[in-house]
């Protein structure tokens, strides 16, 4: 006789526009979903973020409305809706954005939004909406 599966998660779909009206605060990601050690994140961005790198981690962003440009110390790069942007780990970046932008972020758990850097912006714990 073998042994019976562990349960699995029941798998549930998630509105990307229904979540993001849960929220209106700038640079506070809240977590949507997790995946093999990766969390997806949906935030609002406004203005100009920190100069940051991780030291560990990679960073996805896909612009899912509004128009980021990311600054990097090699010149700056426009993600319009639809359009990602990896940022590999050690890489000093800071998102800037003139009208509010949405993003989904890719990135594992492990990762502290301001990277090497502590200031107001830090988030510590997040919210899982």
């Amino acid at each position: 006789m073998s042994a019976r599966p562990e349960p699995v998660e029941t798998p549930r779909k998630v509105n990307l526009t229904e979540k993001l009206g849960l929220f209106a605060e700038h640079w506070s990601p809240k977590i949507v979903g997790e995946l093999n050690g990766q969390h997806v994140k949906l935030a609002k961005l406004q203005g100009e973020f920190v100069w940051h790198h991780h030291d560990q981690e990679d960073e996805l962003f896909l612009v899912l409305h509004g128009q980021l440009r990311m600054e990097l110390r090699s010149g700056d790069i426009v993600i319009d809706p639809g359009e990602f942007l990896i940022v590999p780990r050690g890489v000093e970046h800071r998102p800037v954005c003139d009208q509010e932008v949405h993003v989904l972020l890719f990135e594992p758990a492990s990762t502290l939004n301001t990277g090497n850097v502590r200031s107001e912006r830090t988030q510590d714990q997040l919210d899982r909406i």
